[in-house]
């Protein structure tokens, strides 16, 4: 265990470790970056950044630098032995380019930007920091999708990129997520902002070289529910009916996958535009995309009255509330939807193993009121259930394979691991580390770390001994407040991990032998 910034208690400590050559890479709640044993623990070097503390979510490796990001836009190349500075080139214009995790491939940069008014992805060359090329999260007049934003709405629609991109480098594209719409008042008013408002709750692929517009997916048309679906997507090859296909798993605060063609955006298991409720006040869009199988958590909050059993069903809705389903609109009365804005699948980072050929996610459910009588992006009544979970799909058929419900939310940064030997790492805002078993979620161990996770377990190998490293550094992201204080020790923490000998698959066990395999509401 390494105590990094001697168990810090205070900031947000999101980043996930980056493992190269058996040293690893982490970026704490202050921003400095420090460089650790991966056998040992050991510090190696520290990178004290002068900008002020800020959220950071994980540096990029290539090329002998490590490059990482500061307050007011600065972009940062660091010496991979040594920690010391090589450049640092500040980037004014295209957003807060400050906690979006940097992607590194082939000479270049890869980074989103955050909390703007018009968010922007960024690619820079990785040799000097200079700017290569640019695409705006809000299309302007003039610009494909240009059409989509009332009046001069586009120029404080929001749709920052902030989370990081995946790269196919066969396609020679990268496949960026945008987030939510805003408005002149709030993410929940849509009143002067009509139409689709692209690129908005979309996946966009763009040129790896050039930013040039390929396709794009749009989520969420017109977005008052602040649904980001920003979360980063993962490339899979999967057969389709037969035919192999090169897919995109996209998805989502919605509960729902879309699984798209990555190589012109087209959704060969089916993608509905359904007619949704409408609020003309609000400006909203007719139809919304559905995937014609369906999604992996409800819909529609559950009415179960007082007295009734406890803890009941993890999506039971608050007494004295209007219930409404997914994309229900809103005015001046609260409407109680799930799976909610800090639902769904939020900015945990998924996992495809090669091995039960499935695709997992923690998600949550975290009901949330929407009106306009909030300045808010939307609130969490109290008493309602804050819970969640992890879910197994099929990205062939986009259906799922097992769920297994859990007492948190695992939607904010709590990443899945899984492993060749068909192994599942997650970590919980209770300071949990859990080894799940990839094939039905049953749990096999777990381990206390100290402090809430809300990062991703990696895996990495020296001289033959495999390790499962973990940044534990508590978090106080305000819809996980019912997890792990962060008390001491906060730090990276890695365990020698033996491969387990498989189980007959015929075997059955029982809920005595399988802890929490029932969710109960946390206290």
């Amino acid at each position: 265990m390494n105590n990094i910034e001697g168990g810090l208690m205070a900031g947000n400590s999101q980043s996930t470790a980056v493992a190269v050559d058996g040293v690893l890479f982490i970026e704490s709640a202050l921003g400095n970056v420090v460089a650790v044993d991966g056998r040992t623990g050991a510090t190696i070097w520290k990178y004290e950044q002068t900008r002020g503390a800020v959220t950071r979510r994980g540096v990029g490796v290539g090329g002998g630098r490590i490059y990482t990001c500061a307050n007011d836009n600065w972009l940062i190349a660091l010496d991979q032995r040594t920690g010391q500075v090589l450049w640092e080139r500040q980037h004014n214009g295209y957003g807060n380019l400050e906690k979006v995790a940097v992607t590194y491939h082939d000479g270049m940069l890869y980074c989103g930007t955050n909390d703007g008014p018009r968010g922007a992805a960024l690619a820079f060359d990785a040799a000097t920091g200079d700017l290569a090329w640019h695409f705006w999260g809000t299309a302007a007049p003039g610009e494909i999708g240009g059409g989509t934003w009332e009046g001069d709405s586009w120029q404080v629609g929001g749709a920052t990129p902030w989370m990081h991109c995946a790269i196919d480098p066969e396609l020679g594209l990268v496949y960026w997520t945008f987030g939510n719409a805003r408005g002149s008042k709030s993410s929940q008013d849509g009143s002067e902002r009509g139409g689709q408002n692209l690129f908005a709750n979309s996946i966009v692929a763009m040129d790896l070289k050039t930013g040039a517009y390929r396709w794009h997916f749009q989520s969420i048309h017109h977005d008052i529910w602040d649904m980001d679906n920003v979360m980063a997507p993962v490339l899979v090859d999967a057969r389709v009916r037969g035919r192999l296909r090169k897919l995109v798993v996209y998805g989502s605060k919605t509960g729902m996958y879309y699984i798209l063609d990555r190589a012109d955006g087209s959704a060969p298991l089916g993608i509905d535009e359904l007619p949704v409720p409408q609020e003309p006040r609000q400006k909203t869009w007719p139809t919304q995309p559905f995937p014609r199988q369906g999604g992996w958590t409800e819909l529609r909050p559950v009415a179960q009255p007082l007295g009734t059993e406890v803890p009941g069903l993890p999506h039971r809705a608050v007494p004295n509330y209007t219930i409404g389903s997914l994309y229900t609109p809103h005015w001046d009365e609260p409407i109680l939807t799930i799976p909610g804005h800090g639902g769904g699948a939020d900015w945990n980072h998924q996992s495809y193993s090669h091995s039960t050929r499935l695709v997992y996610t923690g998600f949550g459910y975290v009901a949330a009121a929407h009106s306009l009588t909030e300045s808010s992006n939307g609130l969490r009544p109290p008493g309602e259930y804050m819970t969640g979970g992890v879910v197994a799909v099929d990205p062939s058929t986009n259906r799922v394979r097992w769920k297994r419900n859990l007492p948190y939310s695992l939607a904010h940064g709590n990443g899945i691991l899984t492993t060749a030997s068909d192994l599942l790492f997650i970590g919980q805002p209770d300071g949990n580390l859990l080894c799940l078993d990839a094939r039905d979620g049953r749990e096999l161990w777990r381990w206390q770390t100290g402090a809430g996770v809300s990062s991703s377990p990696i895996a990495y190998e020296i001289d033959g001994e495999q390790y499962v490293a973990v940044y534990a550094g508590g978090h106080r992201h305000p819809v996980r407040q019912l997890g792990a204080a962060r008390r001491p020790p906060v730090g990276l923490q890695a365990r020698r991990h033996r491969v387990p000998p498989r189980r007959p698959r015929r075997r059955r066990w029982s809920a005595a032998r399988s802890p929490a395999s029932r969710w109960t509401a946390p206290r």
